[in-house]
């Protein structure tokens, strides 16, 4: 983004800024970092299990870039439900698009509504597809898997695991983390920024402002 055209030599009065996670706990690791822990397990698992069915957790929107990346690593379609794909279709993003599945059985790569990502949701999808897969390797991308005492080190990251279900947690997010946060702030230096999340409480967004005072002074 720094190095967007529009934002060169641009002068900002108001940043409405998404601060879902304006604290300091926050600092992710990079979302290619992530992506690319992902396709690793994933392939490992496969290695060692090829009867393996990969699901990735989503919100109606958010995450595609995991999924994504795990089918053009392995060379394989996504299967989302018809909702889901109606949606994604009208991205006018080609890379989803020419790689969405309408059959479950065609493809071992399945994208689930967030809310699917418990060991008993994920046995019942499994016994659908009982005849081709023998095991759930899903993954819940999100930023509020995120733990300090993981902090870059993704490999510490401990499944769980019950039965012929694995799930993966992993600091995913399309939020920006605090580190991303403070760097655009700095790259932009507005007049003014209004935080628009996590502000219901006056010491809440005291705390903000003073990041934002500490940022604008270096």
């Amino acid at each position: 983004m720094q190095t967007h055209p529009l934002l060169l030599n641009q002068r900002v009065h108001v940043l409405y800024l998404d601060t879902t996670y304006c604290n300091p706990r926050y600092r992710f690791p990079s979302k290619e970092d992530v992506l690319s822990y992902v396709v690793r397990i994933t392939k490992e698992f496969l290695r060692k299990q090829p009867r393996t069915l990969i699901v990735v957790g989503s919100y109606s929107i958010g995450k595609e870039c995991v999924y994504l990346a795990i089918a053009k690593a392995l060379g394989i379609k996504i299967f989302a439900n018809a909702s889901r794909r109606r949606i994604l279709q009208s991205f006018g993003w080609d890379d989803i698009s020419k790689n969405l599945s309408t059959d479950g059985k065609a493809t071992c790569l399945h994208v689930l509504p967030m809310s699917s990502l418990r060991v008993e949701r994920l046995d019942e999808h499994l016994k659908v597809y009982r005849e081709q897969y023998g095991a759930v390797l899903a993954f819940r991308p999100t930023g509020w898997t995120y733990s300090e005492k993981i902090g870059e080190h993704l490999d510490l990251i401990k499944p769980i695991v019950k039965g012929k279900i694995t799930i993966y947690g992993v600091p995913y997010s399309e939020h920006s983390s605090f580190t991303e946060l403070r760097e655009f702030v700095q790259f932009l230096r507005p007049d003014k920024i209004i935080p628009t999340v996590n502000i219901s409480n006056a010491g809440s967004r005291e705390k903000m402002q003073s990041c934002f005072r500490e940022w604008l002074r270096r």
